[in-house]
């Protein structure tokens, strides 16, 4: 009898101990189940980028330098005399004709001195006369053995003298004619005058060197500007052919241009410490837009490229493999593709290898791709929609799938599967 009793505790034991271990059980599996879930994957949204196909045309070969406006003829008026100046026949600032009068110098000393020479001229003429009327006498006298040899030699000699001194008087008027035509001073080109140099009253001579006046010519005018030895060789190839080459002048700052004009001249000499040469355009300036002296940007048309493979510039990538595009293919997804680069405009630029008229390529966006990445293309000229303002108590509209959406939905997916964890556990 209380044998059976000692033994009845022992069944509640078995099975608490049965509850614990179907409980560890179930934590254990609960516990594997989660730890072993796989995540779902999500693939990431594709970037939206800015695509353009490239197309066939024609690209200008240009040389982009900095030039320096040369006037044709820069003239510093110089006396070439010594005298007053007594008057100036020119206003500042104006444009004047070859031969025009510029100023006078006082021609008094020099008229006087004419006139002295004009007087020994006929002194000297009045002897030559009587010179050779002796001569003639002489000359009979010597036919008839009438007079001696040496005497008939003597009056040739003197008639041979009076001759020399006229011609020397001759020349002394010739003289003072010249004086006389540079006391009167005259443009010596056409073009413009500048400020005035020496005021009436002045005593100036023909050794100084301030001059009476600048004349500049300004229509037509010339642009002087280097290129580099490695740009010399097209350029010479082209004027051997007999092309005109078009030269274009810009401001400063690049922001308008002022004239169009031909390239004329190259220089004969290169210099050693730039490896540059020079060149030289010539300019209507009908206008008067180029200022003598002044810096202006020049472009020279070397060639124009017809038929060539065309992309915009900012697609053109330059990194570890050289020079790159980003090719799209037919699924959307890019690819690093070298390329071989040609001349630029700033906006498109050659591919003289490596495309073909019609390859999609990106122009925007490329910071974010990689080799293989998947893109959503938007062409250039697509513009971004705006979105509708929605009304009052209506859901705004769900964002689109780019970058940013993309790095939202893998953010939330983390949220999903914690949820699901708990959901679990409870139903244990």
């Amino acid at each position: 009898m209380s044998e059976a009793v000692s033994r009845q505790p022992k069944r509640p034991r078995r099975g608490l101990i049965l509850l614990i271990v179907i409980v560890l059980a179930l934590i254990a599996f609960v516990a594997f189940h989660l730890l072993t879930r796989r995540k779902p994957v999500r693939a990431a949204a594709p970037t939206v980028v800015t695509v353009a196909s490239a197309t066939l045309g024609s690209m200008p070969v240009t040389l982009s330098e900095l030039g320096t406006v040369t006037p044709t003829a820069t003239v510093t008026v110089l006396p070439q005399l010594s005298g007053y100046l007594t008057q100036v026949g020119y206003h500042e600032g104006e444009e004047v004709k070859k031969g025009q009068f510029l100023a006078q110098i006082d021609p008094r000393q020099y008229e006087i001195d004419k006139q002295q020479a004009e007087a020994t001229l006929a002194k000297d003429r009045a002897a030559l006369a009587q010179a050779r009327a002796d001569l003639a006498r002489y000359t009979q006298l010597n036919e008839h053995k009438s007079i001696a040899e040496q005497t008939f030699a003597d009056q040739q000699f003197l008639v041979q003298q009076d001759e020399a001194a006229v011609k020397v008087d001759l020349a002394n008027i010739a003289q003072y004619d010249l004086d006389l035509a540079y006391c009167r001073i005259t443009a010596p080109v056409s073009g413009k005058v500048g400020l005035r140099l020496v005021d009436p009253g002045n005593y100036v001579t023909a050794s100084s060197s301030t001059g009476i006046v600048v004349i500049t010519t300004v229509k037509p005018t010339t642009v002087q500007f280097t290129v580099p030895q490695d740009s010399l060789a097209s350029v010479v190839q082209r004027l051997n052919t007999g092309a005109a080459l078009t030269v274009t002048a810009y401001s400063s700052d690049n922001s308008h241009e002022i004239a169009t004009g031909k390239l004329y001249a190259v220089s004969n000499q290169m210099a050693t410490a730039t490896g540059t040469v020079s060149l030289r355009a010539s300019f209507p300036n009908d206008d008067e837009a180029l200022f003598p002296n002044e810096f202006v940007n020049v472009k020279l048309l070397v060639d124009t490229l017809q038929n060539v493979v065309l992309v915009p510039t900012p697609a053109v990538q330059t990194g570890a493999p050289g020079n790159y595009v980003y090719l799209v293919d037919a699924n959307n997804a890019v690819s690093v593709h070298k390329v071989t680069l040609g001349p630029s405009d700033g906006k498109n630029t050659v591919i003289t290898s490596g495309l073909a008229a019609g390859n999609v390529v990106v122009t925007d966006g490329t910071d974010r791709l990689n080799d293989g990445a998947k893109i959503k293309p938007r062409t250039e000229a697509a513009a971004p929609a705006t979105p509708a303002t929605p009304a009052s108590g209506a859901s705004a509209p769900a964002a689109p799938a780019t970058a940013s959406g993309a790095s939202g939905a893998s953010a939330a997916a983390p949220a999903s599967a914690a949820s699901s964890a708990a959901s679990a556990v409870a139903a244990s």
